[in-house]
C-alpha cells in the first residue's frame, strides 16, 4: 500500500503560526521559519487621505461640508480685503479734493483793504481838541485821503454856493490863521428838548431796512436859535426840528470795491438821526463853522435833524461798536481802539474806513466798515459799494449825484428804491 500523500500546510508567514513537525516523511526537512515581513510604508498621499485624525474619522458628507465652509470663509476674507483696499484708495484720492475745496474759503475770508493793527497804539492826536479845518477839501475826479469824493452834480451845487453856508460869521474858536479850530471853545446851541423817537432796524434776506422819524433818543437844543442864545451871534439857523418819515433800504451784504463818489448824505445813525457829510451847503467844514447843539446836531430847511460829526451823545465809540450804517450798507463804528488809542483820518483809507472785527447784529464779524473820527472829514468820504438812494430820492440823483463808471461796476443795488423827488439840502 502506498503511503498517504503529504498534507500541504500554509507557510508560517502566511498562517502566522509556528511550524509543526511533519509526521510523514521525516527525511524531508521542513522549510525554515520566516519572520513576519515589515509592512511597506505608505506613500505621503496615502497617509494624508487615510489618516483618520485629519477629519476626526467623519463620514464623507461631513468632510465635504467642512471643505465648503472653508472655501466660503476664504472667499469672505478675500472680499473683506478687497473692500478695505478700495476704501483706502478712495480716501487717498479724496484728500486732494478736500484740500482744493478749502482754498477758496481761505481766499474769501481774506480781509479787504486796510486792516486794523490791534497791537498798535494809535495815540490820541487830538486830545487837546485842536482840529484841522477842511474847507473846500472835496475832489470830483478821484478818492483821496482827507478829501470827500464828490459826484459831479453835487460838486456843482457846492461850487455855485460861493462858500455861503449856514453860519454867517467865523467864530472865535478858529485859530492858527484859520487852519484849525478849538472844539473845546466852540459855542453850542442852548436847550434840553426831549423827543418821542421811533426807530427800527431789521434785516430780511439781503436787505437791511431802517425806519426812523429822525427824532433823536437824546435831548436837542432849541431851534430856531433864539436871539438870546450866544450861538446866535455866529449862526442864526432859522429851522425847526420836525418829525420825518425816513425809510432806508440798505444792502445787508455789501461787497468791498473801488471808491464811488457821493452826494451830501452819508447814511443813518442808530440814534435814529440822519448823517450828512462833512460840508455845509457852501462846501465849508460844517464841524468848524456851523453851531450845533450839545449833541452835535441841528435841523436843515425841512426840519430834518442831522449830524455832520461824531455826536458827543453817542457814548460807546469803540471801533468794535456799530453806531450807524452808510447808504452802501457798510457799518459805521467809533474810533476808539483802546484808552488813548484813537483812530484819526491818517489811520484810515481814502473812504475813511478799514477792516477789523466788529459786533454786527449781535455777532462778531470781521469786515470792512467806516469809522467816525474827531477830525475832518469826520465820516464816510466815498462809498466802497453801491449806495442806495436816500429816502425820497431816486438812485443816482443824491443831491445832483451822477452815475460813474466805478458805481456801474458794483453789485446790483437793493431792489427797493424810492421815487425821485427834490434832494434834501444840508443846512
Amino acid at each position: 500500500m502506498d503511503p498517504d500523500p503529504p498534507i500541504d500546510l500554509p507557510p508560517p508567514a502566511q498562517a502566522g503560526l509556528p511550524p509543526e513537525p511533519p509526521d510523514v516523511q521525516p527525511s524531508v526537512p521542513a522549510p525554515p521559519a520566516q519572520p513576519n515581513p515589515a509592512p511597506a510604508p505608505l506613500a505621503p498621499t496615502q497617509q494624508v487621505w487615510q489618516a483618520p485624525p485629519a477629519f476626526g474619522g467623519e463620514p464623507r458628507p461631513v468632510r465635504k461640508a467642512l471643505i465648503i465652509t472653508l472655501v466660503i470663509v476664504l472667499l469672505a476674507a478675500i472680499g473683506a480685503g478687497a473692500t478695505w483696499w478700495i476704501a483706502k484708495r478712495h480716501h487717498a484720492t479724496a484728500k486732494p479734493a478736500s484740500t482744493a475745496q478749502a482754498t477758496p474759503t481761505k481766499t474769501a475770508a481774506k480781509p479787504a483793504g486796510l486792516v486794523l493793527n490791534t497791537s498798535q497804539n494809535y495815540g490820541n492826536k487830538y486830545a487837546n481838541g485842536l482840529l484841522p479845518v477842511g474847507d473846500g477839501r472835496y475832489n470830483a475826479s478821484k478818492a483821496t485821503k482827507g478829501f470827500v469824493y464828490t459826484c459831479s452834480g453835487y460838486t456843482q451845487n457846492l461850487t455855485a454856493s460861493n462858500g455861503q453856508g449856514g453860519a454867517g460869521t467865523r467864530g472865535p474858536w478858529f485859530t492858527n490863521n484859520n487852519t484849525q479850530y478849538d472844539s473845546t471853545k466852540k459855542a453850542h446851541v442852548q436847550g434840553n428838548v426831549m423827543w418821542q423817537a421811533s426807530f427800527t432796524n431789521t434785516v430780511s434776506g439781503s436787505t437791511r431796512t431802517i425806519a426812523t422819524n429822525d427824532l433823536p433818543a437824546h435831548p436837542t437844543g432849541i431851534f430856531p436859535i433864539a436871539q438870546a442864545d450866544p450861538a446866535y451871534a455866529y449862526d442864526r439857523n432859522p429851522n425847526s426840528i420836525a418829525s420825518q418819515t425816513l425809510t432806508y433800504a440798505l444792502n445787508a451784504q455789501p461787497q468791498y470795491g473801488q471808491p464811488n463818489c457821493m452826494g451830501g448824505e452819508v447814511g443813518v445813525m442808530l440814534t435814529g438821526v440822519a448823517l450828512f457829510n462833512a460840508f455845509d451847503a457852501g462846501g465849508r467844514d460844517a464841524g468848524a463853522w456851523e453851531v450845533q447843539d450839545s449833541c452835535d446836531g441841528h435841523p436843515q430847511k425841512d426840519g430834518e435833524y442831522h449830524y455832520h460829526t461824531l455826536s458827543s451823545c453817542i457814548k460807546d465809540t469803540s471801533v468794535q461798536t456799530v453806531i450807524g450804517f452808510a447808504l452802501d450798507g457798510f457799518p459805521i463804528t467809533g474810533p476808539k481802539v483802546a484808552a488813548n488809542s484813537i483812530l484819526t483820518t491818517d489811520d484810515l483809507d481814502e473812504c475813511h474806513g478799514l477792516t477789523s472785527q466788529i459786533l454786527l447784529d449781535g455777532k462778531p464779524v470781521t469786515m470792512y466798515h467806516y469809522v467816525m473820527t474827531q477830525d475832518f472829514p469826520y465820516s464816510v468820504s466815498c462809498f466802497r459799494s453801491t449806495a442806495s438812494a436816500p429816502p425820497g430820492q431816486q438812485s443816482g440823483q443824491q443831491s445832483g449825484q451822477q452815475a460813474t463808471p466805478q458805481s456801474s461796476q458794483q453789485a446790483a443795488q437793493p431792489s427797493s428804491q424810492q421815487p425821485a423827488t427834490s434832494p434834501r439840502i444840508p443846512y
